[in-house]
């Protein structure tokens, strides 16, 4: 996370994990999973923020825990606004 220190970036792990996960290149992610087990990667997918996961980083890393059928992307929500789903876009 080029935008933060390191020490801020790791204030939150499953958020970092999540943009690890999307952005890190096999390398890092070797170096990632030094630090990180399965579990911590689970967990940064249960939790993940809407609008770090791009689609195909979300469908691999859901179908590699196993969680097939993959769940729709986090999305945002914003309090007191109402939920419309666009369809055919």
């Amino acid at each position: 996370m080029w935008f933060e220190s390191p020490a801020k970036a790791l204030e939150n792990p499953s958020r970092f994990l999540a943009y690890a996960m999307t952005f890190a290149t096999t390398r890092e992610m070797t170096v990632v999973r030094r630090h990180f087990n399965d579990r911590d990667l689970k967990a940064a997918l249960a939790n993940a923020p809407a609008g770090i996961f791009d689609a195909r980083s979300w469908a691999y890393w859901n179908v590699m825990f196993g969680r097939y059928p993959v769940p729709p992307l986090p999305v945002r929500r914003f309090p007191g606004a109402a939920q419309k789903r666009r369809v055919g876009r």
